[in-house]
């Protein structure tokens, strides 16, 4: 660039400049490289990055009252919000994995999430809840059978009407409480049986994701036990349910996605799973959205690489490009490393979802949920940093990547929380866990044979100590797990380096050891 302003990388396509996304992809969902090549353009496009800027410039408003004080507790969203819910829903990516059983269909979902995910991710939080929703409710065939097309319909629906008018569905969640926050077992609403086997519930939710969706999986208590409910925005008579909308909560980010604060006045319901068996439900779903978080920060982890590369193949300073000075490549490869990792990570995830593969299921999901979710954190800083003021204003995407990163951290379980889901799937299957542990001891790598060995005499020790060290399993199972992806599917170069930077022991700050062939990584990580 003759004045040496680097515009912000848009106008390409994002599975096209992704080589290794686009390899793997070949290798477990050929049948996906079409119709993720035409989304990838669309959503590489100005226009759709423009879009994106609209929705979370322009967020929801909340509109308690009509013009003669009637209660409607609608929300209006920026027209972009819709168009972006319309392009997700036209690929199937909601619920065709329920929908076949075409092999690789986990993995076409995955790469699109993610995809879609590197220009806006407010939209994946209606996504996620309906698809999610989707296995819990099938155990209930008389609740499920007249949703099914719905649900897998590729129309979006932006209307706000009774469900038998709509040829789409849209579920959100409202679990937390102000008491409780992540121990649902405090859960307070109250749920009452009525005569015809329905429910109404009185009580609140602090958090009631995306408000308007056309029902709600809630939590309340009956007399067994918390339970969870079906919700539907209209009842079964076309009224209005009781769901008082108190305010739209003001978050950090997430910005054109709306959260809110409820209060349940006598809202009708109906009963899913059985009585006082709630929480285990909610688990089964926790399964598919902590999947989805860690989708969405890799998602996070390749969008604020591939902006900080750009800028860094095309700026200059002191008399070089500043991918060419050997500190900045170092950074950038790092992120590179990264990025590719938490990729491959989330295939894997999703390969043990269609196989139903309880190692992946079970005891890798949180565990990259944890972890995962907090490199986005960091590492969408340092792409930020390596923008400098550019990257810090509020007139570029990196400020909003910024802001984005911590939710998928935060929602469906903290690290804490993550850590120790890690620990009970360990106890409840060990065989699985040591066998898991076998496999990356098997690895040709060093470090990441000792690093398994030391796992395993780990949790094979004392029990009692264990808790204080379980964000330390679930580090250490997670890189293994990366490093044996990697060596397996990407290439020496990117192996070698991530093996030598993961393992070194002197903790992570980004860019803090020498990556080997640095430019050589990153001429690979983003096609022309």
């Amino acid at each position: 660039m003759s004045d040496n302003l680097v515009d912000e990388w848009v106008g390409h396509n994002l599975l096209a400049t992704d080589p290794a996304l686009l390899a793997a992809l070949r290798e477990a969902a050929p049948q996906a490289l079409e119709p993720l090549t035409r989304y990838g353009a669309e959503l590489g496009s100005a226009e759709t990055a423009q879009l994106a800027r609209d929705a979370n410039r322009s967020g929801p408003q909340l509109r308690q009252l009509d013009a003669r004080g009637r209660r409607v507790d609608a929300v209006d969203f920026h027209p972009a919000w819709h168009q972006l819910l319309a392009m997700y829903r036209r690929q199937g990516l909601v619920a065709d994995v329920f929908a076949t059983d075409t092999p690789g269909r986990w993995a076409q979902f995955a790469a699109g999430c993610y995809l879609h995910g590197q220009v806006e991710a407010g939209s994946l939080c209606p996504a996620t809840m309906t698809q999610a929703a989707i296995p819990v409710l099938a155990k209930q065939p008389e609740l499920f059978a007249p949703l099914r097309d719905k649900f897998f319909s590729r129309e979006h629906d932006a209307l706000d009407r009774p469900l038998t008018e709509k040829p789409s569905i849209w579920v959100g969640m409202g679990m937390t409480e102000k008491q409780g926050g992540s121990d649902l077992r405090r859960v307070t609403t109250e749920a009452v049986e009525q005569a015809d086997g329905s429910f109404r519930l009185t009580g609140h939710k602090w958090f009631f994701s995306a408000p308007t969706s056309d029902a709600h999986l809630v939590l309340a208590r009956t007399e067994a036990g918390p339970t969870c409910f079906w919700l539907p925005r209209y009842t079964p008579d076309g009224a209005r349910n009781a769901v008082q909308v108190m305010r739209l909560k003001d978050k950090l980010g997430n910005r054109s996605n709306a959260s809110s604060e409820v209060e349940f006045h006598g809202a009708w319901a109906r009963r899913l799973g059985d009585e006082g068996r709630g929480i285990p439900t909610l688990i089964e779903m926790a399964g598919y959205t902590r999947l989805n978080c860690v989708i969405g920060s890799a998602a996070l982890l390749r969008a604020g690489f591939v902006q900080a590369l750009h800028n860094a193949r095309e700026r200059s300073a002191f008399g070089r490009h500043l991918a060419e000075q050997p500190l900045m490549q170092t950074v950038l490869a790092d992120l590179a490393l990264e990025s590719e990792a938490a990729m491959r990570l989330m295939l894997r995830l999703a390969r043990g979802f269609e196989n139903n593969e309880p190692a992946w299921q079970r005891l890798m999901t949180p565990a990259a949920k944890l972890w995962v979710c907090k490199r986005a954190i960091e590492c969408s800083g340092e792409a930020m940093e390596l923008l400098g003021g550019n990257g810090y204003v509020e007139d570029g995407v990196l400020a909003r990547l910024y802001r984005e990163a911590p939710v998928n951290s935060i929602w469906e379980g903290s690290g804490n929380v993550m850590a120790l889901d890690v620990l009970r799937a360990i106890a409840r299957e060990p065989e699985v866990a040591f066998a898991l542990l076998d496999e990356f001891a098997a690895s040709p790598d060093a470090p990441v044979q000792a690093e398994a060995l030391a796992l395993r005499r780990l949790l094979g020790g004392d029990p009692a100590p264990l808790e204080a060290q379980a964000r330390r399993v679930a580090q250490g199972l997670v890189l293994c797990a990366q490093a044996v992806l990697m060596r397996r599917q990407s290439s020496a170069a990117a192996a070698d380096a991530f093996v030598m930077t993961r393992f070194g022991g002197d903790g992570r700050l980004v860019g803090s050891q020498a990556v080997p062939q640095a430019a050589q990584i990153l001429d690979a990580a983003l096609a022309a």
